[in-house]
Order: structure tokens, then C-alpha cells, then sequence
């Protein structure tokens, strides 16, 4: 089975991965690079979803030479006074489409005030946990969870739901 991935972050790959192996066998994934069509930093639920919606629609042109396409956008949000991180993750093939959204987490008061500055969410996170590249290793739920729970972690589960309507194709 090849699945592209739409991005070549490898916590994104790897937890896509790790999401189809759960139901398949023979998984092979590759990353790839295509447009988001979003702003760098998602400041909103809509705003991320149409990015993995978008990454899913780019590599399905670009790379059509496989059973599924996964989109992952990481986003965050403004909540009562705070800011939230969260991802969407949208898995299309030729016949269907799936999507799920991983749990929120609430983001520490210094990151939201990096983040109203104009940094990236995992720029914000290297700065104040003097770290390199984070998003692209445990990320910042990684970082407030002694890495408990990493971003693998938190994408695979979104993968594993998003796959529903594939595991169920007579109720979608």
C-alpha cells in the first residue's frame, strides 16, 4: 500500500506510518513537499483544516501514484484568554475522504506572547526551551510533558480516526 504524506517532517511521516500500520500491512510512506495554502502559523480550527485539506488536494496532483493521501496541519487558536495547539489530519483516496483532529493542549502564557509576536509555534518553543527544530521531534506537547506524550504520539492517534470511514466503507 502507498500512502504519500504531504510534507516531509518526519514526525508527520512517522506517525502516518504508525496510524495505517495499526489497520494495515505493507504500508509504504514517503514524504513529500507541496504548498499549504495557508498562512505558516494557522491561527484558527478553519484555517488548519483547510491547510491539510489543501496539502491532501497538492499532493494528490502532484503524486498520484498512491492508494492514499495524507494532509497534517498543525494549528492553534485563541481560547478564553489563551492559545490552544492542536493539528487536523485529512486522509483522502480515489473514492473517499477522512478526517479527524487531534486533542487540544493549552499553551504556556510566554508562547502565546512569543506566538502575538509573530514567531511559529515551534520557533516560540525552541526560543523558550532553548531547543532546535522542535516540530520536527516531540513538538511543543513533547516539550510540556517530559515527551509522555510527543507529537508522533498525538498524529497517530488523529491518523488511526481519520482511517474510519476506510475501515467502514458501508457507513460512509
Amino acid at each position: 500500500m502507498q500512502i504519500v504524506v504531504a510534507s516531509k517532517n518526519p514526525v508527520k511521516i512517522n506517525a502516518t506510518n504508525l496510524g495505517f500500520s495499526t489497520y494495515f500491512d505493507d504500508v509504504e510512506v514517503r514524504g513529500v513537499s507541496v504548498k499549504s495554502g495557508v498562512s505558516d502559523q494557522p491561527k484558527s480550527d478553519e484555517e488548519t483544516l483547510k491547510g491539510a485539506e489543501n496539502r491532501v488536494k497538492n499532493a494528490c496532483s502532484e503524486f498520484s501514484d498512491a492508494d492514499y493521501w495524507v494532509g497534517i496541519e498543525g494549528g492553534i487558536c485563541a481560547k478564553q484568554g489563551g492559545l490552544e495547539a492542536f493539528a487536523w489530519i485529512v486522509i483522502c483516496s480515489t473514492q473517499k475522504t477522512g478526517k479527524a483532529r487531534t486533542t487540544t493542549f493549552q499553551l504556556p502564557v510566554k508562547v502565546a506572547e512569543l506566538i502575538a509576536k509573530g514567531y511559529e509555534l515551534g520557533e516560540a518553543n525552541d526560543r523558550l526551551f532553548k531547543q532546535e527544530n522542535s516540530k520536527q521531534k516531540t513538538g511543543a506537547v513533547g516539550l510540556l510533558t517530559n515527551n509522555k506524550i510527543n507529537r508522533t504520539a498525538l498524529y497517530k492517534q488523529a491518523v488511526e480516526l481519520a482511517l474510519v470511514p476506510f475501515l467502514n466503507p458501508e457507513l460512509y
